[in-house]
């Protein structure tokens, strides 16, 4: 895999004659036009992606980057630090959301421990540890520089390997208790909203606790004093290798030209980086569902990306994306198979466009 620079820098556009091309077919199937709505919407974004009009899904997969939160010395979550470790082992053994979820899709799951606080050993498991979680933001960098770049190239040389073996549609999920208060900070330094606006319960606190949850937080970008404009110091000073890991996940889909799936509000808080160092990669991107997590609504508007789902889902581990995964299938197999007017000897000038714009 190319390193971090080169992989920002060959990010491509979009194939725009492949959209025209898709959405010219679209509007000659036999329905209303525009009465498929985001169906078609997906199916025109993938012939931009690959530059086919008809294409296929050969094997999909979701991404999970694990690993642990130095801010959690703070107290800033409800649950205590081993469920990283203890959660991440569940997923070999087939009984996580991720898991019961990707089973209905077809969809395989790949775990990436990146910085677990401790030692876990499961056959499957991607040994990339960085170092046994960040350091606590709210007393300095959560990590450095050349630590967040290399945690980033963790996750492209992941997505690389899945692109060689074959995956041609992508998910991103994490585990890491403390990572909605890292995605919160990072939101926050990206867009000057306060924290009102983009700190929630996470697993769940009481008031008192939110209250604090909120005000370490506000101290760690008052310590740190991250640069907005520089998305790499934003993510070292304030976020985690989880982060990290599928911002890469994001670069490298975009740099092969491979759909990528956003879960919820900390995969979303990646992609939002991946954004800022390379707009381009927004065109790879295809949200789930709207997260529960006060955040997500400015880090989504941020990118200029709207949810599919709103099924007041806040767990993470991916678990939206295999859900996308079939709502994509769905719409690859409308571009594909069903017939235009003229094959379904159906006259089509008297139709109007009912789309909203």
């Amino acid at each position: 895999m190319n390193n971090f620079k080169a992989v920002v820098e060959g990010i491509k556009p979009l194939d725009k004659k492949a959209m025209e091309e898709a959405k010219v077919r679209m509007d000659n199937l036999i329905k209303p036009i525009g009465s498929l709505g985001r169906l078609e919407d997906i199916a025109i974004q993938l012939a931009g992606i690959t530059g086919r009009v008809k294409n296929k899904i050969g094997k999909k997969c979701t991404i999970v980057m694990s690993a642990d939160n130095g801010v959690m010395d703070e107290g800033v979550s409800a649950a205590p630090q081993i469920v990283t470790l203890i959660q991440t082992g569940n997923m070999f053994k087939e009984i996580c959301g991720i898991n019961v979820l990707s089973k209905v899709a077809g969809a395989d799951i790949r775990v990436v421990d990146i910085g677990i606080n401790g030692d876990l050993d499961c056959p499957g498991l991607i040994q990339r540890k960085i170092r046994k979680g960040t350091s606590n933001m709210a007393k300095g960098p959560a990590m450095s520089r050349d630590e967040a770049i290399k945690a980033i190239e963790v996750g492209m040389e992941v997505t690389d390997q899945l692109v060689k073996e074959g995956y041609n549609l992508l998910g991103t999920g994490e585990m890491g208790i403390g990572n909605t208060s890292t995605s919160s900070a990072m939101l926050m330094c990206y867009t000057g909203c306060t924290a009102e606006v983009a700190v929630g319960k996470g697993a769940g606190l009481t008031e008192e606790d939110f209250t604090k949850k909120k005000r370490i937080i506000e101290q760690a970008i008052r310590v740190n004093n991250p640069d907005p404009h520089d998305p790499i110091d934003v993510l070292a000073k304030v976020g985690g290798f989880d982060i990290a890991g599928l911002v890469g996940c994001f670069l490298a889909a975009a740099y092969h030209r491979v759909p990528i799936v956003i879960d919820g509000f900390i995969s979303g808080i990646a992609a939002l980086t991946a954004y800022k160092l390379n707009p381009m990669v927004k065109g790879y991107l295809i949200p789930s569902h709207a997260s529960a997590e006060p955040g997500y609504d400015t880090m989504i508007k941020e990118i200029g990306l709207a949810p599919i789902f709103h099924l007041r889902m806040r767990l993470g581990e991916g678990t939206g994306c295999p859900l996308a995964f079939n709502v994509i299938e769905g719409a690859i197999a409308v571009i594909n198979n069903m017939a235009t007017f003229e094959e379904g000897e159906i006259a089509s000038e008297t139709l109007v466009d009912i789309r909203e714009e």
